[in-house]
């Protein structure tokens, strides 16, 4: 996550077939991944890429949304601070 220069948040996914093998798998994890975007934007406007690790798709949509949250709430610290 980077600043961005814009007024609002952008989100990038990254969700390589050799990481999440099955496309149904790659696909629900885009839907969750953008849809807590649009429910939970960052307060301040950042550059966000979402990288997918290998085994994702084993965890289920809760724990998803879950590690979601948590990445999210380790943005808002740096809100203030982060405009250059």
């Amino acid at each position: 996550a980077l600043p961005s220069e814009q007024s609002h948040s952008r989100i990038g996914l990254v969700i390589a077939k050799k990481n999440v093998k099955l496309a149904v798998e790659r696909n629900r994890i885009k839907r969750l991944v953008r849809e807590h975007f649009r429910c939970h934007p960052p307060s301040a406007p950042y550059d966000l890429v979402f990288l997918a690790r290998r085994n994702l798709h084993e965890l289920s949509n809760h724990d998803i949304r879950t590690q979601l949250h948590g990445l999210w709430k380790k943005l808002e610290p740096n809100a203030g601070a982060a405009t250059p």
